[in-house]
């Protein structure tokens, strides 16, 4: 069974990470998948709306880390890249139904859909600099500009877990449901919208963020080049290396 499943019907595109053993970690090729499948939707004239999603009892753990240490993003062309443009400059609504964990790249990549509804056990972190790594997707722009900057910094600097009642509150979700009722919400806002217009539905999208992407896209270069050069560095080193070893990290040297 794949890693990434796609569903399209009623002109919803359906994208399932389902790789729950591993509490859906993404590899390089689930990426690719990913990629693909976004630039799909996008494509498919019949496909009006997309939807990410995971299982109700976790989203994604983000970066599968041996992979990500076997076949770490080399350039802008690397299968995570494409995904994160793929949805930055995604044209038609894009929603997300998030449950249990969503750590790294499982939050970061909500910033860029529309509409989100969490689950009420969900918890997002993004945990870069524990990792001696640096924010990426653009996170370092957009979440203090969602979270305003003393939060931002508490959530992108420490990198601690918050709850779904949290992000509501910052408005990165837009409603808290039980996890069994999540992606059906998801789909049934998703259904709505496919019954509008879609020159409509794009068009709006298009002007609420023109003045936006621009950034958005130069960021996430300029977050790529950092990620690159910090993942060579003594601090992902000890980071990485203390998590094979199942170890607290020592950085009081670096």
């Amino acid at each position: 069974m794949s890693d990434i499943k796609v569903h399209a019907e009623g002109g919803v595109m359906t994208i399932t990470l389902n790789r729950l053993e591993r509490k859906n970690s993404i590899t390089s090729a689930m990426y690719g998948m990913l990629a693909d499948a976004i630039h799909a939707a996008q494509e498919d004239a019949n496909v009006r709306v997309a939807v990410l999603q995971g299982h109700e009892t976790v989203f994604s753990a983000g970066n599968d880390i041996g992979d990500f240490l076997n076949q770490p993003p080399a350039g802008k062309d690397s299968p995570v890249f494409r995904f994160l443009h793929g949805i930055a400059t995604f044209p038609k609504p894009l929603l997300a139904a998030v449950c249990g964990p969503a750590v790294g790249v499982g939050t970061t990549m909500l910033f860029h859909c529309d509409l989100v509804y969490a689950g009420d056990n969900a918890a997002f972190s993004m945990p870069f600099v524990n990792l001696g790594l640096c924010p990426e997707a653009a996170s370092s722009l957009l979440v203090p500009q969602m979270f305003g900057y003393h939060r931002g910094a508490e959530a992108l600097l420490l990198g601690e877990p918050f709850m779904a009642e949290a992000a509501l509150e910052v408005g990165l979700v837009n409603r808290v449901l039980p996890p069994t009722e999540a992606s059906n919400f998801a789909q049934a806002q998703a259904k709505k919208l496919a019954a509008k217009p879609l020159s409509s539905l794009v068009e709006t999208k298009r002007l609420m963020k023109k003045g936006q992407q621009p950034q958005v896209l130069q960021q996430m270069q300029d977050e790529g080049e950092s990620f690159r050069r910090l993942l060579q560095e003594p601090a992902a080193k000890e980071a990485f290396t203390a998590f094979m070893e199942k170890r607290k990290p020592d950085f009081s040297k670096l």
